[in-house]
């Protein structure tokens, strides 16, 4: 658990808990909603055991007069990215006894994961609802009890709801709110993509002390650029895990469309110099375990930025959130969560 009840962070590892026990927590979650839930959900499935506490849980805030909306992803137009698009089934969704839309993949995902309850608290991190998210994926939820924050997320949920489509959302401005002694701010892509971006490099070009990086993939330009930098001037203590086959993926997409094979270099650099960890996931298919290294968090110094926000620059276009949290005892947990994941693995092996 994190530094207090206005800010819970909470990690999840491949094998280090039952999916029942994060979906009952869930639940809990959802039952202490008196008047409304706005949930976005990239990737859902309710037919499990375990699924089936979140949606019962959701079936009772209904009767007892909760106002539920629910935003899913739809199937992307393009090829298949990295990572590869969710299995939720629209028509299971539209079922239910609730008010949901789907939101088309245009140009890209609707990828946030995030529930806002009752106006003042939001639920947000990495983690989909789904069998294989809570039990055999590393994962990250964090809790803000805060107004101003749920403001925000409610604010970005409209747009959502709205448009219809991942287009022309996220431009909520990301504007400091203190929450319990932390400074906060939320992003919100695609709006703020770019910004973000920039953002997360510029922390990680002032670090001094450290930084520390759980991330699938990393293919963000500015990102990469500046952990070059760090590596080659060695100006701190930076670590690292990504998921090996899902890099792997990267390299051979980098190299087969030649537009981003100038970012092969600085990847290789990255992954080579500095002490990187990878996971070797199952290759994805339908029927495949989901196993990946899903988290996403970067720490920098006393800062940690958390949310459904890839390192890279299809993230930078999709329907993200992250959370930029000033503190250090959030900052030195996630750090711990980062270092226990990379003694997990092997070195990351980027492909030859």
């Amino acid at each position: 658990m994190g530094r207090s009840d206005a800010i819970e962070t909470h990690t999840l590892t491949d094998g280090g808990q039952r999916s029942a026990d994060v979906a009952r927590a869930i639940a809990e979650f959802l039952a202490a909603g008196e008047r409304s839930l706005d949930i976005a959900m990239y990737d859902v499935r309710f037919e499990t055991d375990a699924g089936g506490l979140v949606l019962a849980s959701l079936l009772a805030a209904r009767q007892r007069g909760v106002t539920i909306r629910f935003l899913y992803d739809v199937e992307h137009p393009g090829p298949i990215p990295v990572p590869p698009p969710p299995r939720t089934v629209p028509e299971a969704l539209e079922a239910l006894p609730i008010s949901t839309r789907g939101i088309a993949g245009i140009p890209d995902l609707m990828h946030h994961k995030f529930v806002v309850l009752d106006g003042h608290t939001v639920w947000t991190g990495s983690t989909n609802w789904t069998d294989d998210s809570w039990e055999r994926q590393e994962n990250v939820v964090a809790v803000v009890r805060s107004r101003e924050i749920a403001y925000a997320y409610t604010l970005a949920f409209d747009e959502l709801w709205g448009a219809g489509t991942v287009e022309g959302t996220g431009t909520v401005e990301p504007r400091p709110v203190d929450v319990d002694g932390a400074r906060m701010r939320a992003w919100f892509c695609p709006g703020h993509g770019e910004a973000l971006a920039h953002r997360i490099a510029k922390h990680i070009g002032k670090a001094r002390e450290r930084v520390r990086i759980a991330s699938p993939v990393i293919t963000s330009g500015p990102i990469l650029g500046t952990l070059v930098e760090c590596v080659n001037e060695r100006r701190c203590d930076l670590a690292g895990v990504i998921d090996d086959t899902q890099v792997d993926e990267v390299f051979g997409q980098w190299r087969a469309n030649g537009v981003s094979a100038w970012k092969i270099p600085l990847l290789r650099r990255v992954l080579e110099d500095a002490p990187f960890s990878g996971k070797r996931s199952t290759p994805w298919t339908p029927e495949a375990v989901h196993d990946v290294m899903h988290a996403k968090v970067v720490v920098t110094d006393d800062t940690a930025f958390v949310g459904s926000f890839n390192l890279s620059r299809s993230g930078e276009r999709n329907a993200e959130n992250v959370l930029e949290i000033r503190d250090r005892r959030v900052a030195d947990r996630l750090a711990s969560f980062v270092d226990d994941i990379r003694d997990r693995y092997p070195p990351a092996t980027p492909p030859g």
